[in-house]
């Protein structure tokens, strides 16, 4: 187990790197210039034509955007081994800083919403695959593919339209994570507070994965019901919840554990477009508002943050195989 585990944490060293080559080279074929972005927006829209080739200029090397593009890439890997994503070309603050204060929320919202996708998508499962081809089961499989049809932005807008205060109920916030003064509220009152702000936030981002997880851990246990082992147990006399639970649950759930990997990104990928619809100050909103100013530095932080992320979440999900099936070992 511990030499599998050195193993896996190394393949993540050259993994990684390949990742930011991609992305760096992928961003720099993008149309724009960060550099007419500022001009823009700055004081550059009264200057000359001489004035105006100078400041970019000037910008280009204060940037290092003067460079060939293999030199930039090693200047920033450099600078990526030791955690150092330069300045954002917006505000010049360190992007280590802004991104370590929006990484916490983006976790906040992206592990609430793994732990209740799995609560509830593995018994709704268990349950449909024990009932398999009865109304209950058709009823439920119905519903969840219509929740896993439904855009996740235009559920968002639907639930702030309904019960966000907009043209009916008013029964939870649409933007922020706390109100205002909640810092000076007791630490219970706070949390409910929290609670009730991510509501929506947490739905739109779990129900999609809900319905989909359902359907894997579905067909899961009615092939593993189906096995030879389950009828002995059976026929040993066995109560139907032990052969369930038991012996049945714990081998159709290797596959629910290979999602596990995949999920933590696409979970990463959607709150880009809840944490902009309700204004959550998190990773997700970070990087689309670096995307749309063409900050280099920021949207490669963001970028790599998001593929180190999710390479701990396929390690974790390797590692909990063992856990479920002892069958399974390390070498």
């Amino acid at each position: 187990m511990r030499a599998y585990l050195v193993r896996r944490l190394a393949l993540i060293v050259p993994t990684f790197i390949g990742i930011s080559l991609i992305s760096f080279f992928v961003i720099q074929l993008a149309p724009g210039s960060p550099i007419y972005f500022k001009f823009l927006a700055g004081q550059g829209l009264m200057a000359s034509d001489a004035e105006t080739e100078q400041i970019i200029e000037e910008t280009k090397q204060l940037y290092g955007l003067d460079k060939p593009i293999w030199e930039q890439y090693i200047r920033w890997l450099w600078r990526m081994i030791r955690l150092d994503f330069g300045n954002s070309y917006k505000d010049q603050r360190p992007v280590r800083e802004k991104i370590f204060e929006t990484v916490p929320i983006t976790l906040q919202l992206n592990i609430i919403s793994i732990l209740i996708i799995y609560l509830i998508s593995v018994p709704l499962g268990v349950y449909s695959a024990t009932h398999h081809r009865t109304l209950s089961d058709n009823i439920l499989t119905f519903i969840l593919f219509v929740l896993y049809s439904l855009p996740t932005f235009w559920t968002a807008m639907l639930l702030i339209l309904y019960l966000g205060g907009g043209e009916y109920l008013d029964w939870f916030p649409v933007a922020g994570l706390n109100d205002v003064g909640a810092e000076n509220l007791p630490w219970d009152k706070w949390l409910i507070d929290r609670l009730h702000h991510i509501a929506l936030p947490v739905f739109c981002l779990t129900y999609g994965g809900r319905a989909g997880l359902s359907r894997y851990a579905r067909a899961g246990m009615i092939e593993t019901i189906r096995q030879d082992y389950i009828r002995t147990a059976r026929a040993y006399g066995f109560s139907e919840k032990i052969v369930v639970f038991k012996y049945a649950m714990r081998n159709s759930l290797i596959p629910i554990l290979t999602l596990l990997g995949t999920l933590l990104p696409a979970l990463i990928g959607g709150s880009v477009i809840i944490e902009k619809i309700f204004s959550i100050p998190g990773m997700g909103k970070l990087g689309f508002e670096a995307i749309l100013s063409r900050d280099y530095p920021l949207i490669m932080g963001v970028l790599s943050m998001s593929a180190l992320l999710t390479l701990i979440g396929l390690v974790i999900s390797d590692i909990t195989y063992a856990l479920v099936d002892p069958r399974i070992k390390f070498k």
